[in-house]
């Protein structure tokens, strides 16, 4: 899938007249100021026939409007952190689907998901309760392909009632509380198309949420975790992150895991979109956790 420089179009006309008709799968997509994003995500999401839920903390800009206008079931709660504004909506809101499937407002699925969804979970067995997809991330137009990026597999699709989101600060995974889960063949895309700027600050805000993780130790879903054979790829990136890299000195770390992801990890492959992504995510990003984890300690506040 290519990235696009027009906001698609809504055609009205493809829109279902009633939603709650045809419910094989109801999709959960949390906002805040979102009108950017949503538009590219509500439209990969019109061949499936599922009812659209969004659940929106505030929005100023054309975020509900846009929602209405592509018949999604609009609701507002206060947002505290994503795991338990999901927790939230997987208890509170009326869905009656057979299946759930997780969305941020700046991803969307590729056509070839949409076709693969249709066809996969009508005829699921009884023993797999969840499927994981591949993220595939686009930055500043470009896939991101190497430096440890993709694919990376994540728990989108679940039968109803049979998942909840571990409460953590930052990256949160769904928990299956039974069932297996089975591996899609086609990719989910990461794109936020509000620019630069707006990704520096988001990942400022995301320096303090990691921040709170690591010097609490909250893993209040650790156990789960790691007893549950389904999340094999998520236990042993969070293990290699708790036991090496959280262990490791402060700021020498970013500079060692930079170094291991776009050289060793091939990084500089994704060319010059490549080099500022993993650059900032990779190095500007662990450096300001750390910055903030030695400002706190400083302060002699931890």
């Amino acid at each position: 899938m290519q990235s696009s420089e027009e906001i698609p179009s809504i055609n009205l006309s493809s829109q279902r007249q009633n939603f709650v008709n045809k419910q094989w799968l109801s999709i959960i997509i949390l906002t805040k100021n979102e009108a950017l994003n949503l538009p590219y995500c509500l439209q990969s999401l019109q061949s499936l026939n599922a009812d659209i839920f969004i659940v929106d903390s505030g929005s100023n800009d054309q975020t509900v409007k846009i929602a209405e206008q592509y018949g999604c079931f609009v609701y507002e709660h206060p947002f505290e952190n994503q795991a338990t504004q999901l927790n939230w909506a997987l208890e509170n809101l009326p869905i009656n689907s057979p299946w759930i499937m997780r969305l941020d407002a700046d991803e969307c699925i590729t056509h070839e998901l949409a076709e693969e969804l249709k066809q996969v979970l009508l005829q699921t067995p009884q023993n797999i309760s969840g499927y994981q997809v591949k993220r595939r991330v686009f930055f500043m137009g470009r896939w991101i392909r190497h430096g440890g990026y993709y694919p990376t597999w994540l728990l989108r699709i679940w039968r109803t009632g049979l998942a909840t989101c571990e409460q953590r600060w930052m990256d949160e995974h769904m928990i299956l509380s039974q069932g297996q889960t089975a591996n899609l063949n086609y990719d989910i895309i990461d794109e936020n198309h509000k620019g630069l700027s707006f990704w520096t600050d988001k990942h400022n805000r995301y320096a303090e949420r990691e921040v709170q993780d690591l010097l609490s130790q909250v893993n209040s879903s650790k156990d789960s975790l790691l007893n549950n054979s389904n999340f094999i790829q998520a236990t042993q990136r969070r293990w290699v992150k708790q036991n090496l890299y959280g262990k490791s000195p402060l700021f020498i770390r970013a500079f060692i895991y930079f170094f291991l992801r776009y050289f060793i990890g091939l990084g500089f492959l994704d060319g010059m979109e490549g080099l500022i992504f993993h650059f900032l995510q990779g190095f500007w990003y662990r450096f300001l956790v750390d910055a903030k984890i030695y400002e706190i300690r400083k302060q002699g506040s931890y």
